[in-house]
């Protein structure tokens, strides 16, 4: 047991159960999931927020649940479920009910499905907001009771997630306020005071200290609308006096606004283009301001925060079709790089960040992720990226802007990455409440022995070797641009010797791939594990190895039909439900098809491709989650749901992008003012894709490919007159 104390709050801790705890599932994929910078909310089918044991379902803002329960009845019935829908994009939760067979408050009897009442349900940045409309299509007029009631209970959301705690704040009780408005109250251990003030319109005929009531007359063919709304606010910050249609009236822009920020793509197939389709508007839903720019919060409910890793690599995913989003997350992140240390935040100087909290239990240290470094891949990442977005915009003046961040960021790898001296990247936490393993996979099981003994001591990861490999080739790429040419032959020198030393002590032959890991005493992890696949993504692995790697990750112990395999079905601790030890990630598969790509293997690419597609169609909403279980595929059956999965999740919505840019083999070379398609490719199902609103050189180009003879007709428009385009 690990013990955390600060401000006399003590939280006692299973190692590394802040991510997945089983406890706190919400298995159930009827839950309805709006998401609005750094508030969120999980609604049952019907609109409400139900206090079900430890269910996720609530209101949240910054880390915090501030309502747990939101209820509609109709004279004390729950009405009957029409239909329930996330509008396309995803700003509006819509609802249809009807009356159950009931009588009215007279005594006389309404038949069923006489009363239509439509929820139309929207948030704010702090607030939401509800649209009641009642219709009586009957021809006589009945006298009804509208309950209205409301519950909020602070939960930090580690408490939600599993995590007991021996002390909180004080919670007021609630009271009536006025003749329209409830107010709820909670001094945390942080000393900040989180207050809800919900608001009903027009006043109810009854208002008590949790709900309330409306008595109504709804003439034949007649109609009423009520509007509730609730601010969740901090301290003595004033709750806004919005009307519905004046805080809609504020989202409006930015979604209009964000459309432009990814390219809009269109096949032939309308089945694909609705999962491209849904999963871009899913990500520009998770798309946060910031003072750098817009950042992708990781997912909803867990991770609707910065996380560093999850930042990069949705953006590297997305950087062909939204280079704004690259240039936000790299501005965030140098901004964030850790100046100093402290081993408590896991933090170095140059290293980048893991991960930001808001909530009450990060502020008083309960968890150590109010600011928290423990990642080994994000600082390299950072520099990968850093690198890739030069390409991409040739927006030099910016990254000579963060040229000291990246500087700082190499040195944190060569001086403080390298633990042991012998030229691999090791992690080790540095206090007791940090994460145990620091890579993408980091479940405290996820890195372990072919026996299924876990690792010890300072770990190097295969696929954190190839991230450094790389980006010690795009720093180098970077110090040309800049005219450090010594800064750029060491670098790639340093590259070259590293490429060397990886292919020699990761490589193993008789599993047909690199192992996993070395461990502290630098014994090689033997386990297949799709970390090899990175490998090829960033162009460690050399042509042979990576062939090789290849048909093992294809093979039937680790290709499911859908995806990649996490952990090879013959592996020692291999559990296709488990988070990282057999599971499939799909963000993990789109960097490997990536890397197949990148060493020409475009049949393995298109099999990905296609399983994640077929993975979609059976999917609520086609939203790829977070992660799904490691079954094989059956056929007319779809992947087998993982209960804590995140979704939306950005790196998973992103991976089509990721996996579309492999396919075509596109790349955007600012520089050279090129649109080069390396032996483009479409899948089977697909005739012709057409991209538009492509952001290249301050414009919007359109790309069209389409298949025509066996090959690839490519057709460019509106493209910048001292661009050119190369098919090879």
């Amino acid at each position: 047991m690990n013990t955390i104390k600060k401000k006399d709050a003590l939280l006692k801790l299973e190692d590394n159960n802040y991510y997945f705890l089983a406890s706190s599932s919400y298995a159930d994929d009827t839950l309805r999931t709006l998401n609005y910078g750094d508030t969120f909310a999980v609604f049952d089918r019907w609109g409400d927020i139900n206090p079900i044991g430890k269910g996720v379902q609530g209101v949240y803002h910054r880390g915090t649940r501030f309502i747990n329960s939101m209820q509609l009845r109709l004279n004390d019935h729950r009405p009957m479920l029409l239909s329930s829908n996330i509008k396309f994009e995803n700003e509006i939760l819509s609802v249809d009910l009807a009356n159950p067979p009931m009588d009215d408050l007279a005594g006389k009897s309404i038949l069923q499905g006489t009363i239509h009442i439509q929820r139309t349900i929207f948030l704010q940045d702090g607030a939401i907001h509800e649209e009641i409309h009642l219709r009586n299509y009957g021809q006589e007029t009945y006298h009804l009771r509208l309950h209205i009631s409301c519950e909020a209970d602070f939960k930090d959301i580690f408490e939600i997630r599993g995590l007991q705690r021996k002390q909180k704040g004080q919670l007021s009780p609630s009271r009536a306020v006025g003749s329209n408005k409830i107010r709820w109250s909670y001094k945390g251990l942080d000393d900040i005071q989180r207050s809800v003030e919900l608001r009903l319109s027009p006043d109810p005929n009854e208002l008590n200290d949790q709900s309330g009531t409306y008595h109504m007359t709804l003439h034949a063919k007649g109609s009423i609308n009520v509007h509730c709304a609730a601010n969740l606010y901090a301290e003595e910050e004033a709750p806004r006096e919005e009307t519905y249609m004046e805080a809609y009236g504020k989202i409006v822009p930015w979604l209009e606004k964000s459309k432009s920020i990814i390219a809009h793509v269109h096949t032939s197939n309308e089945q694909f283009n609705h999962w491209v389709n849904r999963s871009k508007n899913d990500l520009l839903s998770l798309l946060a301001r910031t003072s750098g720019g817009v950042y992708p919060y990781a997912g909803v409910p867990w991770y609707n925060t910065i996380f560093g890793r999850d930042g990069i690599i949705t953006a590297m995913s997305t950087l062909w079709a939204a280079p704004e989003i690259s240039r936000g997350v790299l501005a965030f992140l140098a901004e964030n790089q850790a100046r100093h240390e402290d081993p408590v935040q896991d933090a170095e100087p140059g290293k980048i960040l893991h991960e930001m909290r808001y909530g009450e239990m990060a502020s008083t240290g309960e968890v150590p992720f109010q600011r928290y470094y423990g990642t080994i891949d994000a600082t390299p990442l950072f520099i990968m990226l850093a690198g890739r977005y030069l390409q991409r915009t040739d927006d030099l003046p910016f990254i000579r802007a963060i040229w000291e961040n990246i500087t700082a960021a190499l040195h944190w790898i060569d001086n403080y990455g390298d633990l042991d001296g012998d030229g691999f990247v090791e992690y080790q936490r540095k206090a007791a409440s940090g994460l145990a393993n620091q890579g993408w996979k980091d479940s405290h099981d996820s890195i372990s022995h072919a026996d299924g003994e876990l690792a010890t001591g300072a770990i190097a990861l295969c696929e954190v070797q190839g991230y450094v490999y790389e980006a010690k080739c795009q720093a180098a790429y970077i110090a040309g641009r800049l005219g450090y040419d010594r800064q750029k032959e060491e670098l790639l020198e340093a590259a070259q010797k590293l490429k060397q030393r990886f292919n020699d002590q990761f490589w193993d032959e008789k599993l047909g791939c690199y192992v996993l890991a070395l461990d502290g005493d630098k014994a090689p992890c033997r386990v297949r594990s799709s970390n090899a696949g990175h490998c090829l993504f960033t162009g460690i692995a050399t042509p042979e190895k990576a062939l090789i790697t290849a048909g093992t990750l294809m093979g039937k112990e680790m290709f499911t039909g859908w995806g990649i395999r996490t952990l090879a079905a013959n592996e020692a601790r291999y559990n296709p439900m488990s988070y990282h030890n057999g599971s499939v990630w799909p963000h993990d598969t789109a960097i490997v098809a990536a890397g197949f790509a990148r060493y020409g293997m475009m049949h393995e690419t298109m099999r990905l491709l296609q399983g994640l597609f077929e993975a979609s169609l059976f999917i609520d909403l086609q939203r790829m989650p977070e992660l799904f279980c490691g079954f094989d595929a059956r056929q007319g059956e779809g992947p087998t749901s993982y209960p804590v999965a995140c979704s939306p999740q950005a790196w998973s919505v992103a991976a089509v992008f990721l996996l579309l840019q492999s396919c075509l083999r596109l790349g955007i070379e600012a520089p050279e003012k090129e649109l080069r398609f390396d032996g483009p490719e479409l899948p089977s199902w697909v005739d012709d894709i057409d991209i538009s609103n492509l952001p290249v050189d301050g414009q919007f180009v359109g790309v069209r490919i389409c298949r025509s003879e066996g090959d690839m007709d490519i057709d460019i428009s509106r493209k910048p007159a001292d661009w050119k385009s190369l098919v090879m």
